[in-house]
């Protein structure tokens, strides 16, 4: 099994039973106690679980990752506020795509009274909650529906989205930076967020700042894919002035920096 791999693994394994042991997991995955400490220190980094003396135990952070109810209320607060911010750029007549994260399904709160949009996703609760808006025209991207994640995959979804062309694409990523672009917990909602953005004039990615100058697990595109990044509150002046350089702007509550 590969890292990567191996990695998700354990935090599924943790999800479903709050700790482990390196013992636990040497046994299970047939690899040293070294690679697994060294897989269990590398999770730790990123905020996925907390080391104890001979194992780990799960942080908030694995809480999210598992299924859409779980990951919907977190950072509420700053998900409104990045969603508030982004639906200042949808303009009448605009045929967007909306991504499927957690993020995205609140930006169906902030666009109800936008007149003639066409809206293309593969979200189930941002069909639900535009579903009753006849200013609102919508176009469900079918495929492989994944109940936990409340969205539709694969590659039927991918060759669909193809056959679209959007004004803007407001996609999301578990992680952002300038050396490893974009990334994501998961490579079958990663592959449908670059298809938007490939057919897409314009790119916004929506993401907490705690996501930026961060690295999930799957790489799946260079930060030039996106043309705009909307975040709850500023970032650093050195990172501003890098994204900046990469041509991309940076908005944060009404203002671009």
């Amino acid at each position: 099994m590969v890292q990567e791999s191996r990695k998700k693994e354990i935090l599924k394994i943790l999800d479903e039973q709050e700790s482990l042991s390196v013992q636990e997991l040497e046994g299970r995955f047939k690899v040293s106690q070294m690679t697994i400490r060294r897989d269990l220190t590398d999770l730790e980094t990123r905020g996925y679980l907390i080391r104890k003396y001979g194992g780990a135990v799960k942080s908030e952070a694995v809480e999210s990752l598992f299924s859409f109810n779980k990951r919907v209320e977190e950072n509420g607060r700053q998900k409104e506020k990045i969603c508030r911010i982004a639906s200042g750029f949808i303009e009448e007549d605009d045929v967007i795509f909306i991504d499927c994260g957690t993020t995205l399904f609140r930006l169906s709160h902030y666009i109800q009274d936008k007149t003639r949009l066409r809206i293309i996703t593969n979200s189930l609760p941002v069909v639900s909650e535009l579903i009753n808006y006849s200013n609102i025209k919508i176009t469900f991207i079918g495929g492989d529906v994944v109940g936990d994640r409340k969205a539709s995959y694969g590659d039927t979804a991918e060759r669909l989205i193809g056959e679209y062309h959007a004004d803007k694409a407001f996609i999301g990523a578990d992680g952002v930076s300038l050396s490893k672009g974009l990334s994501s917990y998961d490579e079958k909602e990663a592959r449908i967020t670059r298809k938007m953005a490939e057919n897409a004039d314009k790119v916004f990615l929506l993401c907490d700042s705690s996501k930026i100058e961060k690295n999930s697990f799957y790489r799946f595109a260079p930060v030039s894919l996106i043309n705009v990044l909307i975040t709850e509150r500023k970032i650093s002046v050195e990172n501003t002035s890098r994204y900046q350089d990469n041509d991309i702007s940076i908005i944060t509550n009404t203002e671009e920096v």
